[in-house]
């Protein structure tokens, strides 16, 4: 199977008021192991939409959502749950560190609920880490690093559980040139090992490591 995740005559309506809301209009689109994907576009023309539609956290209003071969309308909530676990991993822009927790534990956390093997997960945490350039943060707790550095550690913490789809929502706002390098240069090694990545930003630094560049204006993707 060369596609990880594919939108099929997918649409969103969002109620609002007395009013109808349509963040993503009629739209399919494949996304492919080995592939890198920009999406571009003003804010508020259904981009993260359509990240949430992909990661299976809102279910559209009409289409269908196939994510590693599995028709998302036909998972149970749990089964949901687990695929999202094991197959995708999330960065946000907001980046959501968990603040009493360490870096390690951060990082450690996903992976301890996808490994259970506790002293596996350790070890996939702290890899994850150095690969990020901040082994030396093993101990901090996230109010400790700059913004960018906290980032650095949410890709970290998404990569952690080795996920077939991992879904960007602006991941490179906060950082220096240094470590939009660091970040981007992992997860185009992400793809490149057989994944799929898919990175929303207006960050126009990105588009030397995307293999494919989409446009989503007023709720549809233009390739």
């Amino acid at each position: 199977m060369s596609n990880i995740a594919e939108l099929i005559n997918v649409k969103k309506v969002y109620p609002s008021g007395n009013e109808e809301l349509t963040a993503l209009k009629d739209t399919s689109l494949t996304v492919n192991k080995n592939e890198l994907i920009l999406v571009i576009g003003p804010s508020g023309s259904g981009k993260t939409t359509m990240l949430l539609l992909l990661g299976g956290i809102t279910s559209p209003t009409s289409g269908e959502i196939m994510i590693m071969g599995n028709k998302l309308s036909s998972l149970k909530d749990k089964e949901k749950t687990a695929l999202r676990l094991h197959n995708i991993g999330f960065v946000f822009q907001n980046i959501n560190l968990i603040k009493p927790l360490t870096i390690q534990e951060n990082v450690e956390f996903p992976a301890r609920l996808a490994i259970g093997n506790s002293g596996k997960a350790t070890k996939a945490a702290v890899s994850m880490i150095k690969k990020v350039g901040l082994e030396d943060k093993l101990h901090a707790f996230p109010a400790e690093l700059s913004g960018g550095q906290q980032q650095r550690i949410a890709i970290a913490r998404a990569l952690v559980t080795n996920p077939g789809l991992v879904l960007c929502d602006e991941p490179t706002a906060s950082l220096d040139g240094e470590s939009l390098k660091v970040v981007m240069e992992e997860l185009r090694k992400t793809a490149d090992d057989g994944k799929a990545v898919i990175v929303v930003s207006h960050d126009q630094r990105l588009e030397p490591y995307a293999d494919r560049i989409i446009k989503v204006i007023d709720g549809t993707i233009r390739n």
